[in-house]
Protein backbone atom coordinates (compact mmCIF):
# COMPACT_ATOMS: atom_id res chain seq x y z
CA UNK A 1 0.00 0.00 0.00
CA UNK A 2 1.42 3.38 -0.99
CA UNK A 3 2.50 5.85 1.68
CA UNK A 4 0.80 9.26 1.43
CA UNK A 5 3.27 12.14 1.67
CA UNK A 6 1.67 15.00 -0.27
CA UNK A 7 0.50 18.15 1.57
CA UNK A 8 -2.97 18.05 3.11
CA UNK A 9 -5.62 20.73 3.14
CA UNK A 10 -7.09 22.57 6.11
CA UNK A 11 -10.56 21.24 6.98
CA UNK A 12 -13.34 23.80 7.14
CA UNK A 13 -16.90 23.19 8.37
CA UNK A 14 -19.60 22.98 5.67
CA UNK A 15 -21.87 25.95 5.07
CA UNK A 16 -24.69 23.93 3.48
CA UNK A 17 -26.14 20.43 3.76
CA UNK A 18 -24.17 18.31 1.32
CA UNK A 19 -26.61 15.38 1.20
CA UNK A 20 -29.39 14.84 -1.33
CA UNK A 21 -33.08 15.37 -0.61
CA UNK A 22 -34.68 11.87 -0.57
CA UNK A 23 -36.82 11.02 -3.60
CA UNK A 24 -39.97 10.05 -1.72
CA UNK A 25 -43.63 10.07 -2.61
CA UNK A 26 -44.70 13.35 -0.97
CA UNK A 27 -47.06 12.91 1.96
CA UNK A 28 -50.15 15.08 2.46
CA UNK A 29 -51.51 16.51 5.66
CA UNK A 30 -55.21 17.01 6.34
CA UNK A 31 -55.94 16.41 2.67
CA UNK A 32 -53.59 19.25 1.64
CA UNK A 33 -50.17 19.34 0.01
CA UNK A 34 -47.21 20.09 2.29
CA UNK A 35 -45.35 23.13 1.03
CA UNK A 36 -41.58 23.51 0.74
CA UNK A 37 -38.56 22.10 -1.08
CA UNK A 38 -38.10 19.00 1.10
CA UNK A 39 -40.85 16.42 0.42
CA UNK A 40 -41.79 14.36 3.48
CA UNK A 41 -42.19 10.61 3.51
CA UNK A 42 -45.44 9.43 5.11
CA UNK A 43 -43.27 7.44 7.52
CA UNK A 44 -41.99 10.72 8.97
CA UNK A 45 -45.43 12.32 9.14
CA UNK A 46 -46.76 9.30 11.03
CA UNK A 47 -44.45 10.20 13.94
CA UNK A 48 -46.38 13.41 14.66
CA UNK A 49 -49.27 13.38 17.15
CA UNK A 50 -52.52 12.33 15.43
CA UNK A 51 -54.34 15.38 14.13
CA UNK A 52 -51.18 17.44 13.59
CA UNK A 53 -51.36 19.74 10.58
CA UNK A 54 -48.07 19.81 8.65
CA UNK A 55 -47.69 23.10 6.78
CA UNK A 56 -44.21 23.04 5.25
CA UNK A 57 -40.86 21.27 5.07
CA UNK A 58 -37.78 23.11 3.81
CA UNK A 59 -34.05 22.48 3.64
CA UNK A 60 -32.31 24.07 6.58
CA UNK A 61 -28.81 24.23 8.05
CA UNK A 62 -25.40 22.81 7.14
CA UNK A 63 -24.13 19.25 7.35
CA UNK A 64 -21.17 17.39 5.87
CA UNK A 65 -22.76 13.97 5.34
CA UNK A 66 -26.53 14.47 5.66
CA UNK A 67 -29.36 16.65 4.43
CA UNK A 68 -31.52 18.51 6.94
CA UNK A 69 -34.88 20.25 7.05
CA UNK A 70 -37.17 22.35 9.25
CA UNK A 71 -40.78 21.18 9.48
CA UNK A 72 -43.55 23.63 10.45
CA UNK A 73 -46.68 22.14 12.05
CA UNK A 74 -49.67 22.96 14.21
CA UNK A 75 -50.49 20.49 16.98
CA UNK A 76 -54.07 19.25 17.56
CA UNK A 77 -54.47 21.74 20.44
CA UNK A 78 -53.61 24.64 18.13
CA UNK A 79 -50.05 25.22 19.36
CA UNK A 80 -47.35 25.77 16.70
CA UNK A 81 -44.60 23.16 16.68
CA UNK A 82 -41.30 22.95 14.76
CA UNK A 83 -39.40 19.75 14.04
CA UNK A 84 -35.88 19.09 12.76
CA UNK A 85 -35.32 16.28 10.26
CA UNK A 86 -32.02 14.76 9.18
CA UNK A 87 -31.61 12.17 6.40
CA UNK A 88 -28.66 10.10 5.19
CA UNK A 89 -28.09 7.22 2.78
CA UNK A 90 -26.88 3.62 2.80
CA UNK A 91 -25.22 1.73 5.67
CA UNK A 92 -23.16 4.74 6.69
CA UNK A 93 -26.31 6.83 7.02
CA UNK A 94 -28.00 4.11 9.04
CA UNK A 95 -25.08 3.89 11.47
CA UNK A 96 -24.87 7.67 11.84
CA UNK A 97 -28.56 8.29 12.49
CA UNK A 98 -29.18 5.24 14.67
CA UNK A 99 -26.19 6.31 16.74
CA UNK A 100 -27.36 9.91 16.94
CA UNK A 101 -30.90 8.96 17.99
CA UNK A 102 -29.65 6.66 20.73
CA UNK A 103 -27.13 9.29 21.81
CA UNK A 104 -29.73 12.03 22.06
CA UNK A 105 -32.15 9.76 23.93
CA UNK A 106 -29.44 8.96 26.49
CA UNK A 107 -28.58 12.65 26.94
CA UNK A 108 -32.24 13.68 27.12
CA UNK A 109 -32.93 11.17 29.90
CA UNK A 110 -30.27 12.82 32.07
CA UNK A 111 -30.39 16.48 30.93
CA UNK A 112 -33.67 17.27 29.13
CA UNK A 113 -32.97 21.01 29.17
CA UNK A 114 -29.63 20.55 27.41
CA UNK A 115 -30.60 18.76 24.16
CA UNK A 116 -33.48 18.99 21.66
CA UNK A 117 -36.00 16.25 22.41
CA UNK A 118 -35.47 13.24 20.10
CA UNK A 119 -38.58 11.54 18.70
CA UNK A 120 -37.72 8.86 16.17
CA UNK A 121 -35.29 7.37 13.71
CA UNK A 122 -35.82 4.78 11.01
CA UNK A 123 -35.83 3.90 7.33
CA UNK A 124 -37.74 5.85 4.69
CA UNK A 125 -39.78 4.14 1.98
CA UNK A 126 -37.01 4.96 -0.54
CA UNK A 127 -35.27 1.77 -1.65
CA UNK A 128 -32.66 3.12 -4.08
CA UNK A 129 -30.60 4.19 -2.30
CA UNK A 130 -31.72 3.04 1.15
CA UNK A 131 -32.30 6.22 3.16
CA UNK A 132 -32.69 6.80 6.89
CA UNK A 133 -34.00 9.64 9.03
CA UNK A 134 -33.70 11.17 12.50
CA UNK A 135 -36.43 13.43 13.92
CA UNK A 136 -36.19 15.79 16.89
CA UNK A 137 -37.30 19.19 18.16
CA UNK A 138 -36.29 22.22 16.11
CA UNK A 139 -34.78 25.03 18.19
CA UNK A 140 -34.01 28.37 16.53
CA UNK A 141 -30.46 29.23 17.55
CA UNK A 142 -28.39 32.37 17.24
CA UNK A 143 -24.77 32.88 16.24
CA UNK A 144 -23.58 34.22 19.58
CA UNK A 145 -20.77 32.48 21.45
CA UNK A 146 -22.02 30.13 24.18
CA UNK A 147 -22.00 31.56 27.70
CA UNK A 148 -19.06 29.89 29.51
CA UNK A 149 -20.79 29.76 32.90
CA UNK A 150 -24.01 28.28 31.55
CA UNK A 151 -22.12 25.73 29.44
CA UNK A 152 -19.93 24.66 32.35
CA UNK A 153 -22.88 24.45 34.72
CA UNK A 154 -24.96 22.30 32.38
CA UNK A 155 -22.05 20.09 31.37
CA UNK A 156 -20.98 19.46 34.95
CA UNK A 157 -24.59 18.65 35.91
CA UNK A 158 -24.77 16.12 33.06
CA UNK A 159 -21.44 14.55 33.97
CA UNK A 160 -22.22 14.27 37.67
CA UNK A 161 -25.78 12.99 37.24
CA UNK A 162 -25.11 10.36 34.58
CA UNK A 163 -24.84 6.72 35.61
CA UNK A 164 -23.58 3.96 33.33
CA UNK A 165 -26.25 1.26 33.05
CA UNK A 166 -23.57 -1.44 33.16
CA UNK A 167 -21.08 0.27 35.45
CA UNK A 168 -18.61 0.10 32.57
CA UNK A 169 -17.19 2.39 29.90
CA UNK A 170 -18.73 2.40 26.41
CA UNK A 171 -22.24 2.30 25.00
CA UNK A 172 -24.74 -0.32 23.87
CA UNK A 173 -24.17 0.50 20.17
CA UNK A 174 -21.25 1.99 18.24
CA UNK A 175 -21.91 5.70 17.82
CA UNK A 176 -20.44 7.76 14.98
CA UNK A 177 -18.15 10.68 15.61
CA UNK A 178 -18.39 12.47 12.31
CA UNK A 179 -19.31 9.93 9.65
CA UNK A 180 -17.56 6.85 11.03
CA UNK A 181 -18.27 4.47 13.93
CA UNK A 182 -16.30 4.40 17.15
CA UNK A 183 -15.45 1.18 18.99
CA UNK A 184 -17.66 1.70 22.01
CA UNK A 185 -18.27 -1.89 23.17
CA UNK A 186 -18.51 -2.09 26.97
CA UNK A 187 -15.22 -2.36 28.85
CA UNK A 188 -14.67 -2.37 32.63
CA UNK A 189 -11.29 -0.61 32.46
CA UNK A 190 -10.89 3.01 31.37
CA UNK A 191 -7.31 2.40 30.21
CA UNK A 192 -8.37 -0.60 28.13
CA UNK A 193 -11.39 1.25 26.75
CA UNK A 194 -9.26 4.20 25.66
CA UNK A 195 -6.88 1.80 23.88
CA UNK A 196 -9.92 0.18 22.25
CA UNK A 197 -11.00 3.57 20.91
CA UNK A 198 -7.54 4.42 19.59
CA UNK A 199 -7.08 1.07 17.85
CA UNK A 200 -10.44 1.54 16.16
CA UNK A 201 -9.54 5.03 14.97
CA UNK A 202 -6.16 3.84 13.67
CA UNK A 203 -7.79 1.01 11.72
CA UNK A 204 -10.21 3.48 10.14
CA UNK A 205 -7.33 5.81 9.28
CA UNK A 206 -5.46 3.10 7.43
CA UNK A 207 -8.61 1.92 5.67
CA UNK A 208 -9.72 5.39 4.54
CA UNK A 209 -6.43 7.23 4.03
CA UNK A 210 -3.72 4.61 3.58
CA UNK A 211 -0.39 4.59 5.41
CA UNK A 212 1.01 7.97 6.40
CA UNK A 213 4.55 8.74 7.51
CA UNK A 214 5.22 6.92 10.80
CA UNK A 215 1.72 7.32 12.24
CA UNK A 216 1.17 3.61 12.91
CA UNK A 217 4.45 3.34 14.81
CA UNK A 218 3.59 6.43 16.87
CA UNK A 219 0.17 5.01 17.75
CA UNK A 220 1.75 1.71 18.84
CA UNK A 221 4.20 3.59 21.04
CA UNK A 222 1.39 5.67 22.52
CA UNK A 223 -0.47 2.50 23.49
CA UNK A 224 2.51 0.59 24.88
CA UNK A 225 4.48 3.40 26.57
CA UNK A 226 2.46 6.60 27.04
CA UNK A 227 -1.01 5.35 28.00
CA UNK A 228 0.19 3.18 30.92
CA UNK A 229 2.19 6.09 32.34
CA UNK A 230 -0.44 8.81 31.84
CA UNK A 231 -3.76 6.99 32.24
CA UNK A 232 -2.65 4.08 34.41
CA UNK A 233 -2.42 6.24 37.58
CA UNK A 234 -6.14 7.09 37.27
CA UNK A 235 -6.91 3.49 38.25
CA UNK A 236 -3.98 2.94 40.64
CA UNK A 237 -3.58 3.30 44.43
CA UNK A 238 -7.29 2.79 45.05
CA UNK A 239 -8.44 5.43 42.58
CA UNK A 240 -11.57 4.80 40.54
CA UNK A 241 -12.68 6.48 37.30
CA UNK A 242 -16.43 7.02 37.11
CA UNK A 243 -17.94 6.09 33.72
CA UNK A 244 -19.49 9.43 32.75
CA UNK A 245 -21.90 10.12 29.89
CA UNK A 246 -20.19 12.47 27.43
CA UNK A 247 -21.53 14.12 24.27
CA UNK A 248 -18.48 12.80 22.44
CA UNK A 249 -18.21 15.43 19.69
CA UNK A 250 -18.63 18.72 21.55
CA UNK A 251 -17.04 21.31 19.27
CA UNK A 252 -18.18 24.79 18.20
CA UNK A 253 -20.55 23.49 15.52
CA UNK A 254 -22.52 21.23 17.86
CA UNK A 255 -23.68 23.79 20.40
CA UNK A 256 -26.08 26.74 20.12
CA UNK A 257 -28.07 29.29 22.10
CA UNK A 258 -31.86 29.39 21.82
CA UNK A 259 -33.16 32.70 20.52
CA UNK A 260 -36.37 32.12 22.46
CA UNK A 261 -35.06 31.60 25.98
CA UNK A 262 -31.27 32.00 25.92
CA UNK A 263 -30.70 28.38 26.96
CA UNK A 264 -27.72 26.46 25.59
CA UNK A 265 -28.36 23.24 23.68
CA UNK A 266 -25.96 20.58 22.40
CA UNK A 267 -26.73 18.29 19.46
CA UNK A 268 -25.17 15.92 16.86
CA UNK A 269 -24.03 13.72 19.73
CA UNK A 270 -21.93 10.54 19.58
CA UNK A 271 -22.11 9.51 23.20
CA UNK A 272 -20.38 6.89 25.27
CA UNK A 273 -19.53 6.54 28.97
CA UNK A 274 -15.97 7.73 29.54
CA UNK A 275 -13.65 9.59 31.88
CA UNK A 276 -15.28 13.03 32.06
CA UNK A 277 -12.06 14.78 30.99
CA UNK A 278 -12.44 13.14 27.57
CA UNK A 279 -15.31 15.54 26.85
CA UNK A 280 -13.24 18.71 27.02
CA UNK A 281 -10.15 17.40 25.21
CA UNK A 282 -11.58 18.29 21.78
CA UNK A 283 -11.49 21.96 22.76
CA UNK A 284 -7.73 22.12 22.22
CA UNK A 285 -8.10 21.22 18.51
CA UNK A 286 -7.42 23.95 15.95
CA UNK A 287 -10.97 23.83 14.56
CA UNK A 288 -12.42 24.74 17.98
CA UNK A 289 -12.09 28.48 17.44
CA UNK A 290 -14.61 29.32 20.19
CA UNK A 291 -14.53 26.54 22.76
CA UNK A 292 -10.74 26.57 22.52
CA UNK A 293 -10.70 29.78 24.57
CA UNK A 294 -9.34 29.09 28.06
CA UNK A 295 -12.42 30.58 29.71
CA UNK A 296 -14.46 27.50 28.72
CA UNK A 297 -11.92 25.00 30.05
CA UNK A 298 -11.39 26.96 33.27
CA UNK A 299 -15.13 27.41 33.86
CA UNK A 300 -15.63 23.65 33.56
CA UNK A 301 -12.67 22.63 35.73
CA UNK A 302 -13.55 25.17 38.42
CA UNK A 303 -16.92 23.43 38.84
CA UNK A 304 -16.04 19.81 38.10
CA UNK A 305 -12.55 19.60 39.53
CA UNK A 306 -9.54 17.74 38.12
CA UNK A 307 -9.00 14.02 38.52
CA UNK A 308 -6.03 12.76 40.49
CA UNK A 309 -3.16 12.86 39.77
CA UNK A 310 -3.83 16.56 39.11
CA UNK A 311 -0.29 17.13 37.82
CA UNK A 312 -0.97 14.79 34.88
CA UNK A 313 -4.06 16.64 33.65
CA UNK A 314 -2.29 18.35 30.76
CA UNK A 315 -0.81 15.07 29.54
CA UNK A 316 -4.22 13.36 29.77
CA UNK A 317 -5.82 16.23 27.90
CA UNK A 318 -3.28 15.86 25.10
CA UNK A 319 -3.71 12.14 24.57
CA UNK A 320 -7.51 12.38 24.83
CA UNK A 321 -7.38 15.06 22.15
CA UNK A 322 -5.13 12.77 20.12
CA UNK A 323 -7.91 10.18 19.87
CA UNK A 324 -10.45 12.79 18.77
CA UNK A 325 -8.09 14.09 16.07
CA UNK A 326 -7.09 10.61 14.90
CA UNK A 327 -10.73 9.64 14.41
CA UNK A 328 -11.60 12.90 12.66
CA UNK A 329 -8.70 12.46 10.24
CA UNK A 330 -10.30 9.21 9.08
CA UNK A 331 -13.58 11.07 8.47
CA UNK A 332 -11.95 13.94 6.55
CA UNK A 333 -9.67 12.25 4.05
CA UNK A 334 -6.92 14.61 2.92
CA UNK A 335 -7.55 17.22 5.60
CA UNK A 336 -5.06 18.69 8.05
CA UNK A 337 -6.13 16.47 10.98
CA UNK A 338 -3.21 14.10 10.47
CA UNK A 339 -0.75 16.98 10.67
CA UNK A 340 -2.06 17.72 14.16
Amino acid sequence: MATITEPVLEWTPPTVSLGKVPLVTPARSGGQDIKGDFPLDQIVVDNFPPGTQVHSSDRYGASAWTVTARIVTTLPNGDPKLYFLKCAEEDQGKAMLEGEFNSMVELYKTSPNFVPEPYAWGKLSVSQPATYYFLCDFIEMGNMNPDPVQLATKLVKLHKASISPTGMFGFHIDTCQGSLPQRTAWNPSWVDFYIQLVRGAMALNTEKNGNWKNLEQLVDRLITHVVPQVLGPLEADGRVVKPTLIHGDLWDGNIGTSLENGELYIFDASVYYAHNEMEIAMWRARFCKILGAKVYLNSYLNRMGISEPVEQFEDRNRIYSFYMTLHESACHNGSSFREE
